[in-house]
Parts: C-alpha cells; structure tokens; sequence
C-alpha cells in the first residue's frame, strides 16, 4: 500500500495535459469499443470463436462488452482508474491470444498491444491531477 502511495505522489508532482488526454482518448476507445461490440455481437462472437473451444464464450461476451463500455467510462473521468485498468487486462491478453490461436489480423494484433501498453502504463502511472480520484482525494 505504501508503495501505491509513492506511486501516487510521483505521478502527481509529474503531470501532465498530454497524459491526461491520452488517458481520456483510452477511455473513449474502450468505450467506444464496447458500444461497437453491444452493437454487433456476432462480430464479437466470430472474434472469440478461437478460444471457445476451450469453453465460457457466453461468459466472455458478457464479460467484455459491460468491461470495455463501465471501464472506458471510469479511465475517461480518471476514477478508480487502476481498478477499470486491472479489469480490462484479461481481456486485452485474450484479443492477443486469439491473434495466435486462430487466424492472424496484424492490425487487430497491434491495436491490441497498443492498448495493452498504454493500460500497463496508467496502471502504474494512475490517473493522474486532472481526474475525479484526484479531485476526490483532495476535497477530504
């Protein structure tokens, strides 16, 4: 625990607007993703069709469309940024994985490994000064 709050302390002596938007820009692409998904889930199904043999896809299709649209919204605001982080991680190693287990999309891959970094970075990052965990934290 102290560490995360180390981690906090540096992140807010070190922001930056830049940041900020890339975290808001995050967000509204996982959100808008979900949105896509919810809107054509047999897009969705065909996508995971790969690791559905392995079982769960009625599992993953609820799972991932309510984590992509709940946690685009909270990273977008920049509340309880790591916690929405942390839920989107199983699904962007999934989205990698099915690139090697079924048939290879090159970009699908690489907009997974994109978001897959930029997610690792706010998780240690956090949300930084301009967010609602830092107006939060600071109205106490």
């Amino acid at each position: 625990m102290n560490n995360v709050k180390e981690l906090n302390k540096w992140a807010n002596a070190h922001t930056y607007f830049t940041l900020d938007l890339l975290r808001i820009a995050l967000g509204v692409f996982l959100f808008v993703k979900g949105v896509k998904f919810i809107t054509n889930i047999q897009y969705l199904v065909e996508l995971i069709s790969p690791i559905d043999r392995i079982g769960g896809g009625m599992f993953l299709v609820h799972y991932i469309t309510p984590a992509h649209m709940i946690g685009g919204i909270l990273i977008a605001f920049g509340l309880l940024t790591r916690w929405a982080i942390i839920a989107q991680l199983p699904i962007l190693f999934g989205a990698i994985l099915v690139n090697f287990m079924g048939k290879m999309h090159s970009d699908n891959l690489f907009l997974a490994l994109a978001t897959l970094a930029v997610c690792l970075f706010f998780l240690v990052y956090g949300s930084g000064k301009n967010s609602a965990d830092y107006y939060f934290k600071m109205s106490k």
